[in-house]
C-alpha cells in the first residue's frame, strides 16, 4: 500500500507543475498506457497513471464551473445559499455562496462580500439578489498567498458583490437538522451572545478562526504554536481517545456485555471523531485524521490487526481521492509529515519510556522534521517552537478542547453552567497566551532564511531518515551533514553597480522592492483593507522574507493615498528601517521620517538614488507632491514617479529635461489619463514602462490614450494586472524583465 499510495501521489502531484491541462486526446493516450499496465501486471506504474488521469479530470471538472469572461462586470440575478460561517470586517461580509441551478452558466460556488449590509447575514440563509461577478483572480507575487489557487482548490468559480439595488430578498433559512453549516452558526451565535470576545475558542470548538486577530496570528507563527489554534488531526484524535476511553469504562460498568464494549467504544469514538471533523469544515488534515481513526476503530470492532505505515498510507490515498487537489495546500505535507516522522522515529522502538520522556521525544522529532518544509512553504522557522508546544500542546489538547465541546453541549441545556466553563476556558488561554506572547517576544524567537531548493529538501529527507533511526545504527551523524544544505541556503544577489527591481502585485496600487548588492528599498507598501488586511502583511513581508531580508536600509512612501501608504505599518512592525521618507511625514511621525525633498541623493555598491520631487514650491494636489526617486545603475537607469500628474510632471519637465531619460519607467498614477503627458514621455524614453494596476480596478486604470502614448515610443508594456509581479534586472548584459505569471504559470491561473 505504501508504494501503491506513493505511486498515485506522485501522478497526482505531475499534473499540478502543468501550466495547461492535456486535452481529451491526451486523456485517451493516458488511458492507453494505463491498459497497457493492467496488462503487464505493472501496478505501480498503473497507479501512477491512475493518478495523473484522476487529477486531470478532477481539474477539468472545477475549471468548467468558472465564470465565462463574456459575464464579467456585468450585474446578474441569482439565488441560493450561504454555504458556511461569514466574516465580517467594519465594511463588509464576506461568504461563500451556493448557487441555485439557473440557465445562465453562473458557478455552482461563489465568493461575495455585501458592503454594509441591514440585517445579520448567516449560514444557511436563502436569499435572492443581484451581483457583480468576476472570474476568480488574484495577486502573483513571489513567496505570496496564490489567492487563485485557493479559490480553485476550494471550488470558487468568481468572486463579486451583492448589489444593493434592486433590494436582496431573503427566502428563508435552513433547518439545523439538515445542515452542519447552520449548527456552526448557533455556535458561533451562542458563543458570540456572551458579551465577550471568545475568538480563539470559536477556532478550537467550530474552526472559524476570523475572531484571531492578526497580532495573535504573528505569536503562534513565532512560537510553531498555529496548529493548535485551528482543528488539527491530533485535536481530533485525543477528543476521538477520551470518547473511547470513557465509553469503555461506563459500559462495563452497566454490565450489559451482550456487546462487547470494546466495539461499542470504538463507533463512539468515530462518530465523535467525524462529528468533530465536521465542525471543522473537513479540512485535509481532519480528512487524513478522520481516515485514520476510521480505520484504527474498524480494526477494533473487526479484531484485526493493522500496521502504522499502511494505515497512513492508506489515509494518504483515501484523501487524494476524495480530492487531489489536495496537495495544493502546506497543511497537506505538514500533516501527513508530522504523523509519518512520529510512526517512524517512536513506533515499534525496543524498550518503554515513561509519558514525560515520550512527550518531549515527540515533541523534538516533530519539530526537527518538519522544519525542512516549513523553511520551504514559509521561509521561516520558530526557535522557541519545542518549548512552546510543550507547554500548549497538553493544555490545549487535553483541557481545553475537551471541556469546550462539553460546554458547547451545555450551551442547550445548561447555559449557566457552560458559560461560567467558557469563562474558565478563556482565562487559561489568555495565560497560555501571555507567556506564549512572552517567548514570541524573545530576540531569537524565530530564524529567518532563504527558502531552500530542491536539490537541499532532497538531500534533507534521508537526512532525517538517517538522524532519527533507532540507536546503534552506524554513522547516524551522517544525517546532520546531509542537512546543511538547508543552512547554507542563500539568496542570490546582484554585483555591484547592479540593480534589482521588483513592481509588486499588490492590486490597485504601488510597491516597489529595490536591492543593491548590500541595500534594500521599499518604494510604497500597497493598499489597507482593514484592521486584519493590508498588503503589507500579505504582499511586501512575504517577498522580504523569501529573500532573507531582516532590516531595510530605506522605506520611502510617496504620498499619502491608501494605496500607497496602507501597508506601511505592519512592515515597519516586523521589519525596521534604518530610514523612512515621505512626502506625509505627519502620517508616519511614530518612525521619525524624513520629509523628500528634491535634490536628496545618496549612493549604495555604485548605484546611485536622487530624489527629484518635491521641491519647495507649493503644489496643491497631493498625487502632485508624490516623492520621485531616479536610481542610476551602472547599466541603466529607473524612474519611480509616485501618484504624479500633468503639472508636477510638466515641472520636471522644466527642470530636468535629458536628466529624465531612464530604461525603465513606473508608470505615474496607474496609467491615468491625468498623467502621462507626451512632452514628459518624450524627454523620459523608457525602453520599459511597468503599470502597477488592478485587474479590472473601478477607474479604469491603464487608459487607453496612455496606452497608446507608450506605444508611439516603441515601450514594452506591462501590467501587474495581467503579469503579477515584475522582475528587472540591470547589468552589464541587459535589462532583463520577467513576470511572475510566466514563472509560475500553473493551470488554474486566470490568463484573461
Amino acid at each position: 500500500m505504501i508504494f501503491f499510495a506513493s505511486a498515485f501521489l506522485a501522478g497526482v502531484l505531475l499534473v499540478q507543475q502543468f501550466s495547461q491541462l492535456p486535452d481529451k486526446h491526451g486523456l485517451i493516450v493516458l488511458a492507453v498506457c494505463a491498459g497497457f499496465m493492467v496488462w503487464l501486471r505493472y501496478w505501480r506504474s498503473l497507479f501512477f497513471i491512475v493518478g495523473v488521469i484522476w487529477a486531470i479530470v478532477f481539474a477539468s471538472i472545477k475549471l468548467a464551473d468558472r465564470l465565462p469572461e463574456r459575464l464579467a462586470g456585468g450585474d446578474v440575478e441569482i439565488s441560493g445559499v450561504i454555504a458556511d460561517l461569514p466574516a465580517q470586517d467594519d465594511r463588509r461580509v464576506s461568504f461563500d455562496f451556493i448557487v441555485t441551478p439557473s440557465v445562465k452558466p453562473i458557478p455552482s460556488r461563489l465568493r461575495l462580500s455585501w458592503y454594509y449590509p441591514t440585517i445579520d447575514i448567516k449560514a444557511g440563509q436563502h436569499w435572492r439578489f443581484f451581483v457583480r461577478l468576476k472570474p476568480p483572480h488574484g495577486t502573483i507575487n513571489p513567496g505570496g498567498f496564490d489567492y487563485e489557487r485557493w479559490l480553485f482548490t476550494e471550488g470558487i468559480g468568481a468572486t463579486g458583490y451583492v448589489r444593493p439595488f434592486p433590494k436582496p430578498v431573503l427566502l428563508g433559512q435552513d433547518t439545523a437538522w439538515l445542515s452542519i453549516a447552520v449548527w456552526r452558526q448557533i455556535i458561533s451565535d451562542h458563543l458570540s451572545s456572551y458579551g465577550k470576545d471568545y475568538g480563539l475558542l470559536k477556532a478550537l470548538t467550530i474552526g472559524d478562526g476570523s475572531g484571531i486577530t492578526p497580532q495573535q496570528w504573528a505569536v503562534f507563527r513565532k512560537t510553531g504554536t498555529t496548529h493548535l489554534m485551528v482543528i488539527s488531526g491530533s485535536h481530533i484524535g485525543l477528543v476521538a481517545g477520551l470518547i473511547y476511553f470513557l465509553t469503555l469504562r461506563m459500559w462495563v460498568w452497566t454490565g450489559y456485555l451482550a456487546w462487547s464494549p470494546q466495539k461499542v467504544a470504538a463507533l463512539f469514538a468515530l462518530l465523535s471523531g467525524v462529528f468533530y471533523a465536521a465542525l471543522a469544515g473537513f479540512s485535509v488534515p481532519t480528512q487524513r485524521a478522520v481516515v485514520m481513526l476510521a480505520m484504527l476503530m474498524l480494526s477494533i470492532i473487526w479484531q484485526r490487526n493493522i500496521q502504522p505505515f499502511n494505515t497512513l498510507a492508506t489515509a494518504l490515498l483515501a484523501v487524494l481521492v476524495f480530492d487531489p487537489l489536495a496537495v495544493l495546500a502546506p497543511g497537506f505535507w505538514l500533516s501527513f509529515l508530522a504523523v509519518a516522522v512520529i510512526v517512524y522515529a517512536v513506533a515499534g522502538r525496543l524498550g518503554k519510556s515513561g509519558y514525560l520522556t515520550e512527550a518531549v521525544k515527540i515533541n523534538g522529532v516533530t519539530s526537527l522534521g518538519l522544519s525542512p518544509l516549513l523553511l520551504f512553504f514559509f521561509q521561516q522557522l520558530s526557535v522557541c517552537a519545542p518549548l512552546a508546544n510543550f507547554i500548549a500542546v497538553p493544555v490545549i489538547s487535553l483541557l481545553i478542547v475537551p471541556v469546550a465541546l462539553g460546554a458547547v453541549l451545555l450551551m442547550f441545556v445548561w447555559q449557566a453552567l457552560a458559560d461560567q466553563l467558557f469563562f474558565l476556558l478563556d482565562q487559561i488561554l489568555q495565560g497560555l497566551y501571555w507567556l506564549l506572547e512572552f517567548l514570541a517576544s524573545l530576540p531569537f524567537a524565530i530564524v529567518n532564511h532563504p527558502q531552500p531548493s530542491y536539490w537541499a529538501l532532497a538531500f534533507a529527507v534521508p537526512g532525517l531518515l538517517i538522524l532519527l533511526a533507532p540507536k546503534g545504527m552506524p554513522a547516524r551523524w551522517s544525517g546532520l551533514v546531509m542537512l546543511l544544505p538547508l543552512a547554507f541556503s542563500s539568496a542570490q544577489k546582484p554585483e555591484t553597480g547592479d540593480l534589482n527591481l521588483t513592481l509588486l502585485d499588490v492590486g490597485q496600487g504601488l510597491a516597489v522592492v529595490v536591492q543593491t548588492a548590500n541595500h534594500w528599498l521599499v518604494y510604497d507598501t500597497g493598499a489597507k483593507f482593514s484592521a486584519e488586511s493590508d498588503r503589507g502583511q500579505s504582499v511586501v513581508l512575504p517577498f522580504l522574507r523569501l529573500h532573507d531580508v531582516t532590516k531595510l536600509d530605506q522605506l520611502i512612501i510617496s504620498h499619502g493615498d491608501n494605496d500607497h501608504i496602507g501597508g506601511a505599518a505592519s512592515v515597519l512592525s516586523e521589519i525596521p528601517a534604518d530610514r523612512v521618507m515621505t512626502s506625509v511625514p505627519e502620517r508616519l511621525r511614530e518612525y521619525a521620517p524624513v520629509a523628500c525633498m528634491a535634490g536628496q541623493s545618496w549612493q549604495w555598491d555604485g548605484v546611485r538614488f536622487t530624489l527629484l520631487s518635491p521641491d519647495t514650491s507649493s503644489i496643491a494636489s497631493e498625487n502632485d507632491n508624490s516623492c520621485v526617486l531616479k536610481i542610476d545603475a551602472e547599466y541603466g537607469s529607473v524612474l519611480l514617479t509616485g501618484d504624479i500628474e500633468a503639472d508636477a510632471e510638466s515641472r520636471l519637465f522644466e527642470t530636468y529635461r535629458g536628466h529624465l531619460k531612464s530604461a525603465v519607467m513606473i508608470a505615474p498614477h496607474h496609467g491615468s489619463n491625468t498623467s502621462s503627458t507626451l512632452p514628459f514621455l518624450q524627454m523620459v524614453q523608457p525602453d520599459v514602462v511597468l503599470i502597477p494596476a488592478g485587474y479590472r480596478n473601478q477607474f479604469g486604470h491603464p487608459h487607453r490614450d496612455v496606452l497608446m502614448r507608450y506605444r508611439q515610443l516603441n515601450a514594452k508594456v506591462l501590467n501587474n494586472a495581467d503579469s503579477g509581479a515584475i522582475s528587472v534586472r540591470i547589468n552589464k548584459n541587459s535589462i532583463a524583465v520577467e513576470t511572475q505569471r510566466d514563472i509560475d504559470a500553473r493551470y488554474w491561473h486566470n490568463d484573461q
